[in-house]
């Protein structure tokens, strides 16, 4: 049977994993949401292979999280976690070199395997640390969570600010700046991560499907996994709506940095009323919004955008939309899942839910990436290609109602 995650988190401060995700962001944010404009504009790729390649890129990253948490919980959190460093900065130096396409795929798929590696191991991590922090009467497990979120919003601010003011100078100076921030992340945690210790048995990796056999987990897993291709459409769609508006890719700063000022200033007021009104109640009204967020932008894309302020509403709401749901979504769904693995195997369980999200992502990209080159320019097919991405959210939404009643009165 495959170990539960046995790093000690005694003396891993959660300040300093919230820290992490901050400069993660950084690096992260000032390169993927400029990915799909290189690929479209100076590769000259179609729509479906552009969101195949973004599909690749999400599913190398959360489709590897049950690897990865595997590794975090044979090896220890803090060689894995310096590992993903590593492998994402050489992903980000084939993005930054490679001028055909089998160089950037490499680049794409490795930047999202790096994030396989440290994501869930911090994740975890930050689980038992807000346990023990909830247990002595501190900041809940939640609550961490909300203020894990915060702390990568700082770097959704930042990070598409620094994409910004090196896009003008070429996609190549992007990606170094990415590598750059890894560097620094590589070094911080290399000096103030606490040293951790796996488990002495063999890695295995089939006990991992034993997070399947809860027939409630896989129900909430496929549900969930909607959220993520939802978010996803920040670097896949938005782009597209901005061409539809004849808005430039500086545009994506500003748009990056209202989902960042709406978490930081609403995360935490919303963890709390979440955390009292129940899973049950939030989880379906989250998603619904994450639908609404794309019924928002089609209700403009058949009509030409005005030569004003104006032509920026729809991806204003798009972006607005999708942070609410996501604010509500994200800080209760993981407060969820040590129910579920009744606090057993936390990396196992993180790791199953970030794959099945990962699995939607390059699916749903795939078939519906297609349809995105018919909303680069007003028409009615621009209308039904975005009514086509809130079907997925809206199903998970009426799911949850029952997936989460167990839970009505939990957070």
């Amino acid at each position: 049977m495959l170990a539960h995650f046995s790093a000690p988190t005694k003396g891993t401060s959660p300040y300093l994993l919230a820290g992490s995700q901050l400069i993660f962001n950084i690096g992260f944010y000032a390169v993927v949401p400029f990915l799909a404009i290189f690929l479209r504009d100076d590769l000259l790729l179609s729509g479906s292979l552009i969101g195949l390649i973004i599909g690749l890129r999400t599913f190398s990253q959360q489709g590897m999280f049950l690897l990865g948490g595997a590794l975090a919980d044979r090896y220890g959190a803090r060689v894995i976690i310096l590992c993903g460093c590593l492998v994402r900065i050489s992903g980000y130096l084939l993005l930054a070199f490679g001028d055909t396409l089998t160089p950037v795929v490499l680049g794409a798929c490795l930047t999202g395997v790096g994030g396989a590696l440290f994501s869930p191991a911090i994740e975890a991590l930050l689980a038992k640390a807000g346990t023990e922090s909830e247990k002595a009467g501190k900041r809940s497990r939640a609550e961490w969570f909300a203020l894990f979120a915060i702390c990568g919003e700082l770097g959704t601010v930042l990070g598409p600010l620094l994409g910004s003011l090196l896009a003008g100078f070429g996609f190549q100076r992007v990606a170094l700046a990415g590598a750059g921030v890894f560097v620094i992340a590589l070094l911080v945690l290399f000096f103030c991560l606490p040293r951790t210790q796996g488990k002495a048995e063999t890695l295995q990796v089939l006990p991992w499907w034993k997070t399947f056999r809860n027939p409630r987990f896989v129900a909430f897993m496929l549900a969930w996994s909607s959220y993520l291709f939802s978010y996803n459409q920040l670097y896949l769609a938005l782009p597209v709506e901005l061409t539809r508006s004849g808005s430039s890719e500086k545009t994506l700063g500003p748009l990056f940095m209202l989902a960042s000022i709406l978490i930081i200033t609403l995360q935490m007021p919303l963890a709390r009323l979440a955390r009292r009104t129940g899973a049950a109640r939030i989880l379906p009204i989250g998603f619904a919004l994450l639908a609404a967020s794309f019924v928002s932008v089609s209700l403009f894309a058949a009509f030409p955008a005005p030569d004003n302020w104006q032509r920026y509403l729809p991806a204003a709401c798009m972006v607005t939309l999708l942070t609410l749901g996501q604010m509500l979504i994200v800080p209760v769904g993981k407060d969820l899942i040590p129910h579920f693995a009744g606090n057993q195997n936390l990396g196992a369980h993180y790791g199953a839910l970030s794959s099945m999200g990962g699995i939607t992502v390059l699916a749903g990209n795939f078939l519906l990436g297609g349809q995105l080159d018919n909303a680069l320019t007003p028409s009615v097919g621009a209308s039904i290609a975005w009514l086509w991405l809130a079907v997925l959210p809206l199903l998970s939404a009426l799911a949850m109602v029952v997936i989460c009643r167990p839970f009505l009165h939990r957070a």
